[in-house]
């Protein structure tokens, strides 16, 4: 589905779409107002988010589809749940052509709806050969109508921010025999063409780096590791240090030698999303020309458990010349980390650094599906990223550092164990990160395990990946980053 504006009604729009705020009248631009309005006093409709009220009218000698949808009271959020409820009901309705009338709402708030209305339509139907046709997306065009002069401007930014979602929800949906650290690669490479900086290290060059953490997660598998940077400097070289984000990249994880159970391993291909949280946001901040510097960097490994796979109780030793005895290769996401977290440091010398990953089974113990887990040393990087959460939506949830933790990470043999004891395992798992970063350095680790997948739709979104943090990090960006 495309989003198009317009200032008139186009003449082929097989549905009109009204927003109705909360407890507003009801009185829509159609010849049918009060037939409107009577379906919405049976149906009990006040202009609550979401809500949706169905009729069929004649208009202009044919018969269309109309839509009155609530925006509840207004803000951002309610416009952007209006919009994806009208996509959810009219996807796959055999409605090929709709359109919003913006009367009465102003630019931003239209452009809100545009953006959860392109949100909610993304789907991925690549390996469906037998889709039913009733089941088979059918709207093809939703129409902005404003005459406003800033919707245009207003909606390519949101666009952007959409496209740069959409590109985390499909690295995340595709199964792991199809994106695997070569290919998520590859992926990546067209961002080129928005003025994306990209570099790769392969295994030869990380071992020369000494990343033994990193490495020591994909020995098992035949899939090579490989580590990517994306860059994007939109400051025209204003801002010489940049924002980092980091993001764990394992494509698939088997848990190793320590193997998952064998029930619902299948969604063990998402272990990557925080790696294609980053890269979506690169494509967003590229795409939508954002005034910023940033790096964003995905370590990128398969975690098997062959012959040559990493045993527990071996003992590996990081770029940053610290030793980990390895005592369960299901931790593998901060064997990763801590060699890509101190390869940006040691690269990029950032003030400021942030890593995003489906890190701990017990962050979704401790938090569901609801909110992602917030870990840091410094106090106002956390508060801006809990604002940036309430506002976007992927919201957050702050845990506390501190040295009592990290004692549980002592190893009587190396540096640090890999694992903590049965309690506070997101905590630990952290901790472990937080022993990589560098005097001075503001850091962030936002443990998302819970967030990037959905087994029910949400309010943008329907089943499956749900491109969390994107948004999130965008927002960050803008508030606090930008020139």
């Amino acid at each position: 589905m495309k989003i198009a504006l317009s200032a008139s009604r186009p003449a082929e729009a097989g549905c009109l779409i009204f927003p109705i705020a909360k407890d507003a009248a009801i009185a829509p631009a159609i010849a049918a107002h009060a037939l409107a309005a009577d379906a919405a006093a049976a149906s009990r409709f006040g202009g609550e988010t979401g809500a949706i009220v169905e009729l069929f009218v004649t208009e202009g000698g044919q018969t269309v589809r109309v839509l009155l949808v609530g925006t509840g009271e207004g803000k951002p959020a309610d416009h952007e749940r209006a919009g994806a409820a009208a996509v959810a009901r009219l996807l796959t309705s055999g409605v090929t052509q709709a359109v919003v009338d913006g009367t009465g709402v102003d630019a931003e708030s239209l452009a809100h709806f545009g953006l959860g209305a392109l949100l909610r339509s993304w789907r991925i139907d690549t390996y469906r050969t037998k889709l039913p046709e009733k089941a088979k997306p059918t709207l093809e065009t939703l129409t902005l109508q404003s005459d406003a002069a800033d919707l245009p401007a207003l909606w390519a930014d949101k666009e952007a921010l959409a496209q740069g979602v959409a590109f985390t929800r499909e690295l995340v949906s595709e199964p792991a025999n199809i994106l695997y650290p070569e290919s998520f690669v590859e992926r990546c490479r067209p961002l080129a063409d928005l003025g994306v900086e990209i570099t790769v290290l392969d295994e030869v060059q990380m071992e020369k780096l000494g990343m033994g953490a990193l490495l020591g997660v994909a020995q098992g598998s035949v899939r090579k590791p490989r580590l990517l940077a994306l860059r994007w400097d939109g400051t025209g070289g204003a801002q010489e240090t940049p924002l980092v984000l980091v993001g764990k990249g394992v494509t698939f994880d088997t848990g190793g030698i320590s193997i998952k159970p064998a029930a619902g391993m299948e969604d063990m291909k998402w272990d990557m999303g925080g790696a294609g949280a980053v890269a979506g946001t690169m494509k967003a901040l590229a795409a939508r020309k954002a005034k910023a510097h940033v790096v964003g960097i995905c370590g990128l490994v398969e975690n098997m458990p062959d012959g040559n796979a990493q045993r527990p109780g071996d003992i590996v030793t990081t770029m940053s010349g610290q030793t980990v005895e390895v005592l369960n290769t299901d931790a593998e996401g901060r064997l990763v980390l801590c060699d890509a977290v101190w390869w940006a440091q040691q690269t990029w010398k950032p003030e400021t650094l942030i890593d995003l990953a489906t890190l701990t089974g017990a962050m979704i113990v401790a938090l569901g599906h609801e909110h992602a887990g917030l870990f840091s040393n410094d106090d106002e990087l956390a508060d801006r990223l809990l604002a940036a959460g309430r506002a976007t939506g992927d919201t957050l949830w702050r845990f506390p550092v501190s040295e009592a933790y990290d004692k549980m990470l002592d190893s009587p043999i190396a540096d640090i164990k890999n694992i903590g004891p049965r309690f506070a395992g997101s905590i630990t798992a952290a901790q472990f990160i937080k022993r990589f970063v560098q005097d001075g350095v503001k850091w962030a680790h936002l443990d998302i395990a819970g967030t990037v997948w959905a087994d029910k739709p949400g309010a943008t979104w329907d089943k499956g990946a749900t491109g969390y943090g994107v948004r999130l990090l965008d927002q960050l960006i803008r508030d606090h980053y930008q020139a």
